[in-house]
């Protein structure tokens, strides 16, 4: 059953960048918020389950993210995220700690920056997986199930998801400016600029501060194994 999801998520990743940028999966993405703009108080919980799936498969939960905005408004729509990308990535670290850490190591093997993370995870857990969650450096659905094998903690592991907070809101917001679910994932709207401008900056800052803490920290761990 594992081996069989994630022959499935080896196939997701393989073909990636067709699908996501093709018209028909975005159409698809819409339907979907469609339907669930239509199922009145049940949406939220579908939305939510949705959102797992999305982040235990490496779809493109950031559609989903905008949609939230325009369906549900910036409050709930940013709680209904967060609760959906928590749980999924709590899934994934799961499933990469006890059940297909092989698969895993395999995926990472070509990330050389998760070396990094490794070993600057062993002395600050906690901290880098905040960080990290800051980052647009390091991809959100993957990192979900590296984390699972190393010895980050699970309590802190959860805990670091609240580093998910700042960018969930921003993305929502400008969901909710944008305020038609067709059209999410066009360029069509100068809010598209906008927020293309601000996740630069706000990424750049997070990703400085992320490669400097990290990079201390794996330092201090390879001075004391040397």
């Amino acid at each position: 059953m594992v081996m069989t999801f994630l022959s499935a998520i080896d196939l997701v990743l393989a073909q990636e960048s067709i699908s996501v940028s093709s018209f028909s999966f975005l159409s698809f993405l819409q339907n979907t918020l469609q339907w669930i703009n239509s199922l009145g108080a049940l949406g939220g919980i579908v939305f939510i389950g949705i959102y797992i799936i999305a982040t235990l498969a490496f779809l493109p939960a950031a559609i989903l993210t905008l949609g939230a905005g325009v369906i549900f408004g910036v409050i709930w729509g940013s709680l209904y995220v967060f609760i959906g990308a928590t749980l999924g990535a709590v899934a994934a670290f799961l499933v990469g700690r006890y059940l297909a850490q092989g698969w895993v190591k395999e995926k990472i093997s070509s990330y050389k920056k998760f070396a990094i993370i490794d070993k600057a995870v062993s002395k600050e857990g906690l901290k880098i997986v905040l960080l990290v969650r800051l980052s647009p450096l390091f991809p959100f659905n993957l990192l979900n199930y590296a984390f699972g094998i190393t010895s980050v903690s699970w309590q802190d592991y959860l805990i670091g998801s609240v580093g998910m907070i700042p960018g969930t809101i921003m993305y929502v917001y400008f969901g909710y400016l944008i305020g038609n679910i067709a059209l999410i994932g066009t360029q069509t709207q100068p809010v598209n600029l906008i927020l293309h401008w601000v996740i630069k900056i706000i990424g750049l800052i997070a990703t400085i501060a992320v490669t400097i803490f990290v990079t201390k920290i794996a330092k201090k761990a390879l001075d004391a194994e040397i």
